[in-house]
């Protein structure tokens, strides 16, 4: 007994400093965000500094960062949506349903996830350029649909947790395949959807080298985007305003940790409470 309680002790020492060790370069982020760009060179302090505004003002004369912000919520949140309802519709299929080339498509799907989508840039430059679709978010956006990851996750998940006599007992009450994927299928997904889109929105407001070449057009420009290219100009020599971009950048992504990271206990765990 008391070695279990001094491995539990252990462990939660073990974790509590595995936080913390996280969590210092967040805080040293948000510290040097309200310092000046003297103070931030003396050294780290646990002390915020009271220079916020001033790195602010410095931030926005360079730079439209709430446009940019803007900018990338769009793009992150359509892509985000896309990824998941298409994945979703895909992966109901391949679990469902019996037809042809079954194996072969899924098959395909998990060569695909061996391929680094950075191959395929030049292509999409070429085919945006042919379609007309350059300097906008259609290029971004669109090809969030073809996800291969995303339905082979989804698919192993409903194959863990879906049971077909609810959608034969579906079919039996006159309810249409699409009424049913989207009154069971979808909320049965619900927390794989919230797995997924978690790193999907993640990946995509990181999203650097796809709208360097795909946009053209300031105002158009991604917030990952608008930081890259305050290098070289005299606001990157200004180490609190740049600490200030940054901080804002990574808002959206912790909220979205925040209010979903309790759902990816819940879809990995899933397979282990299957009747």
């Amino acid at each position: 007994m008391k070695k279990i309680t001094l491995l539990k002790a252990f462990i939660y020492i073990a974790l509590t400093v595995l936080v913390i060790i996280c969590f210092v370069p967040f805080y040293m982020m948000i510290i040097n965000a309200t310092r000046s760009n003297s103070e931030i060179l003396q050294g780290f302090t646990l002390i915020p500094g009271s220079a916020i505004l001033d790195n602010y003002q410095t931030l926005i004369s360079y730079m439209d960062v709430w446009r940019g912000f803007t900018n990338s919520l769009i793009v992150a949140v359509s892509v985000t949506v896309l990824n998941a309802y298409f994945s979703a519709l895909t992966a109901f299929a391949l679990v469902v349903y019996e037809f042809k080339w079954k194996n072969i498509i899924f098959v395909s799907f998990l060569v695909m996830m061996m391929v680094p989508g950075q191959l395929g840039l030049l292509g999409l430059y070429d085919l945006s350029e042919a379609l007309g679709m350059l300097d906008s978010y259609w290029p971004l956006i669109i090809p969030a649909i073809a996800a291969p990851f995303t339905v082979f996750f989804f698919r192993q998940y409903l194959i863990t947790t879906m049971h077909t006599s609810i959608l034969e007992a579906g079919r039996i009450d006159g309810a249409t395949e699409l009424h049913m994927f989207h009154r069971i299928v979808l909320p049965l997904l619900m927390p794989a959807i919230a797995t997924m889109g978690i790193f999907t929105f993640i990946g995509s407001w990181n999203n650097y080298i796809t709208p360097l070449v795909i946009l053209r057009s300031p105002e158009l420009f991604t917030l990952p985007v608008m930081m890259g290219a305050l290098r070289g100009s005299p606001v990157a020599m200004n180490l609190g305003a740049m600490y200030l971009g940054i901080a804002i950048s990574v808002v959206p992504i912790m909220i979205a940790f925040l209010f979903l990271s309790r759902y990816i206990i819940s879809s990995i765990s899933a397979g282990a409470i299957k009747g």
